[in-house]
C-alpha cells in the first residue's frame, strides 16, 4: 500500500478543510474536487518584490490597500447600477436590503440599517422607498411597541427574483478571474478586517474621537 500517497491525500484534505472553514456549505466532495481543479493547492507566500503604484517613492502598503479598496467599491457600484438599469430598483441599497430580509428574516429598522453599514438618515430613505413600493411591510414589535419590525413581502420577493440573474452576474464579475482558493483567502482577510472595524462602527462614535479610538484598538491588537 502506498502510505505516502494516502498521507498526501490526508494532508490535502486537511488543508482544504482549513481553507473552507468559513464556508461550511463548500466543505463537501464537490467542493474538494473544485479546489483541486483550481490548481492552487500549493500556493506560496506573496513575493517580497510585490509592486504597487508609488512603492518606489515610499508609498506604504497601507496606502495602496486603502486606494484599492476604494477602487473596488467603485467598480462594484458600477456593476450594481448596470444590474438594476431599466428596473424598478432605484439604488443598489434597495436590493441589498431586500436580500438581507430574505436571507435573515424580519428585523427592526435600525438592525437592518446597521447590518448594511449605513447611517440612519440614508437607511431610512431606503426603507421608505421599499415601503412605498410594497416590497416590505412593517408591524409593531411585540417586545417594544415603539419599534417597528419589517419583513419582505411576496411582491418584494417577486421584484428581487426578476432581477436576481443580473444581480448574481454583477456579484460574480466583481471577483473576476480569482481562483476558488483566492476567493476563500479574500473572504478570510475581509472577515478579519470586518471583525476589527464593525464593533467600532457600532459604537456610533463622534467623528472627533473615532480615529483615536480605532487607532488605540489597532495598537492593542498589533503583535508586540
Amino acid at each position: 500500500m502506498n502510505y505516502k500517497l494516502i498521507k498526501d491525500i490526508i494532508d490535502l484534505a486537511e488543508k482544504f478543510e482549513q481553507e473552507v472553514s468559513s464556508l461550511p456549505d463548500k466543505a463537501d466532495i464537490e467542493g474538494f474536487k473544485s479546489w483541486l481543479q483550481s490548481g492552487d493547492t500549493n500556493r506560496s507566500a506573496p513575493p517580497e518584490d510585490l509592486y504597487w503604484e508609488g512603492k518606489e517613492n515610499g508609498r506604504s502598503p497601507e496606502s495602496a490597500i486603502n486606494t484599492l479598496i476604494v477602487h473596488m467599491n467603485r467598480y462594484a457600484k458600477n456593476y450594481s447600477r448596470s444590474a438594476i438599469a431599466g428596473s424598478e430598483f432605484a439604488t443598489q441599497e434597495d436590493f441589498i436590503y431586500l436580500i438581507t430580509l430574505k436571507s435573515c428574516g424580519e428585523m427592526g429598522k435600525m438592525e437592518l440599517i446597521k447590518r448594511n453599514i449605513q447611517e440612519k438618515p440614508a437607511g431610512m430613505k431606503v426603507i421608505e422607498r421599499l415601503l412605498e413600493k410594497s416590497w416590505i411591510e412593517q408591524k409593531a414589535s411585540e417586545t417594544d411597541k415603539r419599534s417597528k419590525i419589517i419583513r419582505i413581502t411576496e411582491k418584494g420577493l417577486e421584484a428581487l427574483e426578476q432581477q436576481m440573474a443580473k444581480i448574481r452576474k454583477a456579484s460574480q464579475i466583481v471577483t473576476a478571474d480569482l481562483t476558488q482558493s483566492e476567493k476563500l483567502d479574500l473572504i478570510r482577510i475581509l472577515q478579519k478586517l470586518d471583525a476589527f472595524h464593525k464593533p467600532i462602527y457600532q459604537k456610533n462614535l463622534d467623528p472627533v474621537s473615532l480615529l483615536d479610538t480605532a487607532y488605540d484598538k489597532f495598537l492593542n491588537n498589533s503583535p508586540k
